[in-house]
């Protein structure tokens, strides 16, 4: 197994949720994790969902309200009590942030978890430079180094790359788990991600063509 795709974005909620079991999942696997921060908004728009604010009210409410909620606490998660009030800032940085440190030769598995993490459990501000060279530093990172390079043409190149992937290979939004090029869209598939790191599930049906 050449690794375990992660199409994510450093501020998703499910992926957050999601996080420290699939850390777990892999980590028992011995999977390596391959990270692909995405542009979720590109994402959703390139495959023909409909961007969150314009979601109907009473959707937004069950997904990211009420089942947000219940899923916290069956996987026994602190929150907030509330969606993050910066929640609406861009992500942007924090993704390439994380780009660039796995350029740099860094495993980042523990700052993509730190990153959701203070988020969501204590509302950090993923758009501040400053929270996130703190972050960093928290699991034992050089935070400057990586946010300097995240602005480099490289590291916008390679976002821009990983969110124009997903695109083609339908990945439907995050986190999205691939393994050995199957993938599993929702951090409520993990069940099934880590069944197909022992087993891979059979693949008989045609895709549907209309």
């Amino acid at each position: 197994m050449s690794g375990i795709e992660y199409f994510y974005a450093a501020h998703s909620a499910y992926a957050w949720l999601g996080s420290a079991k699939f850390m777990e999942i892999a980590k028992q696997a011995r999977g390596q994790i391959v990270h692909k921060p995405v542009d979720l908004n590109q994402l959703l728009v390139g495959v023909g969902s409909v961007a969150f604010g314009d979601r109907p009210l009473n959707v937004r409410n069950y997904l990211f309200n009420r089942e947000l909620e219940r899923w916290a606490e069956f996987r026994g998660i602190k929150t907030l009590g509330r969606r993050p009030a910066n929640h609406h800032h861009s992500p942007d940085l924090a993704n390439r942030m994380l780009i660039a440190a796995a350029q740099q030769g860094h495993n980042i598995d523990k700052l993509a978890h730190r990153m959701l993490t203070a988020h969501w459990g204590e509302e950090a501000d993923l758009a501040d430079p400053g929270t996130l060279k703190q972050l960093a530093r928290e699991v034992d990172l050089d935070g400057e180094a990586s946010l300097e390079a995240a602005d480099t043409k490289a590291v916008h190149d390679a976002y821009a790359a990983n969110t124009w992937e997903a695109i083609e290979r339908g990945v439907l939004g995050s986190p999205t788990y691939v393994v050995d090029g199957d993938l599993f869209y929702g951090q409520d598939r993990l069940d099934l991600v880590e069944r197909a790191l022992k087993q891979p599930f059979t693949k008989n049906w045609p895709p549907l063509t209309k």
